[in-house]
């Protein structure tokens, strides 16, 4: 897998923008990757050093449309730690 397929898209929200004051940063990543590619993956692709890496994977929610139920699609997030001596991702504006 190639690192852009890895990491889909940041998620940005009041509570990951406090954790990115602390250099976690927070991204919905690709379900079969695993760990270690979620790190390599960010370092290649924001120059940085990763320290730690925590995995979620969220199920998608019941939802209706008048008689018709469906399910919202499933994904994975991943918050990403960072090394104290590394530089912060300017993406996340903090």
């Amino acid at each position: 897998m190639l690192a852009h397929d890895i990491i889909i898209r940041p998620i940005i929200t009041e509570k990951s923008m406090q954790l990115a004051e602390d250099k976690k940063y927070t991204f919905v990543v690709a379900k079969t990757a695993n760990k270690i590619q979620i790190r390599k993956a960010i370092e290649e692709i924001f120059g940085v050093e990763v320290e730690k890496v925590h995995t979620m994977n969220y199920r998608g929610k019941m939802k209706r449309m008048g008689r018709n139920v469906g399910r919202t699609a499933s994904f994975k997030k991943a918050i990403v730690k960072l090394k104290d001596s590394s530089k912060t991702i300017e993406f996340f504006g903090v």
